[in-house]
């Protein structure tokens, strides 16, 4: 088996993992459990998007637990909130809004929020260039550049590897960082292995001979 195929298995592996710890939260909250402690995505950097599927869990009120579309217009609606604006928020954010709002009905909500699906643009990474398959991956926490490169098949034949950059948005303003992909993928130089955040773009140029 080639090292992309691996790199493929252990991808799907771990997003299937994800998936079942998603579903172990779901069953918590219906029997009336503790809001849970954690997220498939991390809830104070990860930026809520359009078309991101959402978990919102309602302490001691079942009933008010559900499962929520990002609308296209960026807002969300839960029972007693409608119309919540949910983009560019982080799954922190959005619990805390939507608490300030339960507050008028139920004393001392606490509300905790998973991004269950991600599928928006502020929730991928890209890789572009010298690459087998170019494309847009979806973000999962803990994704480092070595994931992302093996996920689309690994370096083209014309990839000049140790000339690659990670590019991302800091503060609004774009940063570039140097990754030696060739010195990562062949000699195992894991000093090269960034960790990715969501919406960073991986660029693998040409080389020049």
């Amino acid at each position: 088996m080639s090292e992309g195929m691996k790199g493929m298995n252990g991808l799907v592996a771990k997003l299937l993992l994800a998936l079942a710890g998603i579903a172990a939260f779901g069953a918590a909250a219906a029997q009336d459990a503790a809001p849970p402690a954690a997220a498939s995505l991390d809830a104070n950097s990860y930026v809520i998007g359009p078309g991101d599927t959402l978990q919102v869990f309602v302490w001691r009120n079942p009933e008010l637990t559900t499962s929520v579309p990002v609308r296209p217009d960026g807002k969300i609606s839960t029972p007693l909130v409608e119309d919540m604006v949910a983009v560019g928020k982080t799954p922190s954010q959005l619990a805390r809004d939507i608490e300030t709002v339960l507050a008028e009905y139920i004393r001392q909500p606490q509300v905790n929020i998973i991004v269950s699906t991600a599928v928006s643009t502020f929730s991928q990474v890209k890789v572009i260039g010298q690459v087998t398959n170019p494309q847009a991956l979806p973000y999962r926490e803990g994704m480092t550049v070595m994931d992302a490169v093996l996920a689309v098949g690994g370096l083209g034949p014309y990839a000049a590897g140790n000339r690659s950059k990670v590019v991302r948005a800091d503060g609004g303003k774009p940063r570039e960082m140097k990754v030696r992909l060739s010195d990562l993928l062949n000699k195992g130089d894991l000093s090269q292995n960034l960790a990715l955040r969501p919406g960073d773009v991986i660029v693998v140029p040409e080389s020049r001979f």
